[in-house]
């Protein structure tokens, strides 16, 4: 028998990458998704300062059809600009591994000392250091995913790193405005997940209507790379749920 998202209606899905990622993130989920919806990567992120501006970056460049954005990390926080900006365009956001939180002071500092680190040359230095947050310790050929995320970061360069790290500290807390979202709203978090804390799924997924929240066992923060078949089933299964438009 057939999965049953082969009849699904097909939708316009764009893919937000996270800080400095690229469409290397969902290479998997592209070629799930392609036999059923027309997916696209988005780099908007590598092009504007401030995530309001990458939002509205994405809803001018892409059709005027309803756009159902799927967002992983600091692409999870453009997806929610953009549904608050223009709820009619946007019919539907999944949130993966991200959050609405403002960062804290702390992350605030932490940021900005790798920021420095960055753009004094020392990017691998920092970028080692970070994969102990990316993946979950037990992950299934951890080595190769670390070597993925060492190589996209590197693709991205210490320009891009910085830019894009400033315009996350600057970002705004949208907890207080999520109520207002009103389309589909899919919540998926590694338990496990070092970056952002489960607890910013949980809090999300309470405070929109009709949100489904789904809590991925043993598992980091890059669910893309490391829950491949997982995160291609549930995102299929939510996609064939949506209503037609």
């Amino acid at each position: 028998m057939r999965p049953r998202w082969h009849t699904a209606p097909m939708h316009d899905v764009i893919l937000l990458p996270g800080l400095a990622c690229d469409q290397g993130l969902y290479r998997h989920q592209l070629d799930a998704l392609a036999p059923h919806h027309r997916a696209t990567v988005t780099d908007v992120h590598f092009r504007h300062d401030t995530l309001p501006a990458m939002a509205a970056a994405l809803l001018t460049e892409h059709t005027p059809r309803p756009l159902v954005l799927v967002g992983s990390s600091m692409g999870g926080m453009i997806a929610l600009e953009a549904a608050l900006q223009q709820p009619h365009r946007v019919c539907a956001v999944a949130l993966l591994g991200s959050s609405a939180r403002a960062d804290t002071d702390e992350l605030v500092r932490l940021r900005t000392e790798a920021c420095a680190l960055f753009e004094a040359g020392r990017m691998d230095e920092v970028l080692l250091a970070n994969t102990a947050f990316a993946f979950h310790p037990e992950a299934d050929d951890r080595a190769t995913l670390i070597a993925e995320y060492l190589a996209m970061m590197r693709r991205a360069g210490p320009a891009a790193l910085v830019r894009q790290n400033r315009a996350v500290m600057a970002r705004a807390d949208l907890r207080p405005r999520l109520p207002a979202l009103r389309s589909p709203l899919l919540v998926a978090h590694g338990d496990a997940d070092l970056l952002a804390p489960v607890a910013c799924a949980h809090e999300v997924a309470a405070a929109v209507p009709h949100a489904r929240l789904e809590i991925v066992e043993r598992c980091g923060h890059l669910l893309t790379m490391e829950r491949p078949r997982e995160i291609n089933r549930l995102l299929l299964d939510w996609l064939h749920a949506l209503p037609a438009v």
